[in-house]
């Protein structure tokens, strides 16, 4: 499969602001949806394991109820990691200048990426670094929607449907290349709430798709 690349068209300073829309655009999306998101990581994420919350922002929606060993935060905006209860240390870092993972291969137990996936540059090799630092079968949780779209995504996103995106997102597993039991899902709460989409995959272990 030829790589796919999207057009460099977010420096650091716009992925700041992205992150802090990102921020207001999950604050606009109704309570239930939110509550979707967290009901979907009380379903997936490990409870007790290591959690590593990719383009993390002021929240991360995990169940306040669960004890996780271990979460971290990796965004481009220092304030607002920092007003994150749920974080137990984070740091800063811009995926589209530089997608690797400063952390050992099979570090986490689990991994999410909330509202952000439509702003990588290259997302395949960002989803192929979070699955050589996750624990083999370790979940990847990709969720989204289109109420908070706040900033533009990148172009390729923009082509596509919700039905379309979740495809686009299920190719970036699949080209990262070590990746299993990628799953599609629309957990759009009943009623007229805010729609949400999952893609959730599981680590085929520490090694990339050269390994």
């Amino acid at each position: 499969m030829a790589s796919l690349q999207i057009p460099a068209s977010m420096a650091f300073d716009q992925m700041r602001q992205a992150a802090s829309a990102e921020e207001a655009g999950f604050a606009q999306i109704d309570a239930i949806a939110v509550a979707a998101i967290t009901e979907l990581y009380r379903e997936v994420m490990p409870s007790g394991g290591a959690i590593l919350d990719v383009m993390s922002s002021w929240v991360s929606h995990l169940p306040p109820e669960t004890h996780y060993r271990r979460v971290v935060g990796l965004g481009v905006d220092a304030g607002v990691l920092a007003e994150n209860p749920f974080l137990d240390e984070w740091r800063v870092q811009d995926l589209n200048h530089d997608p690797h993972l400063n952390f050992a291969n099979g570090e986490f137990d689990g991994a999410a990426i909330c509202g952000a996936v439509q702003h990588f540059r290259r997302p395949a090799e960002v989803i192929r670094e979070i699955g050589r630092v996750l624990k083999q079968g370790a979940p990847l949780v990709v969720t989204f929607s289109n109420r908070c779209l706040c900033t533009p995504a990148t172009g390729c996103w923009r082509l596509f449907d919700e039905t379309g995106q979740l495809g686009l997102v299920a190719r970036y597993f699949a080209e990262a290349g070590n990746w299993t039991d990628i799953r599609c899902l629309d957990r759009t709460p009943p009623g007229d709430g805010a729609p949400l989409y999952a893609v959730v995959g599981r680590s085929a272990g520490q090694g990339a798709q050269s390994d």
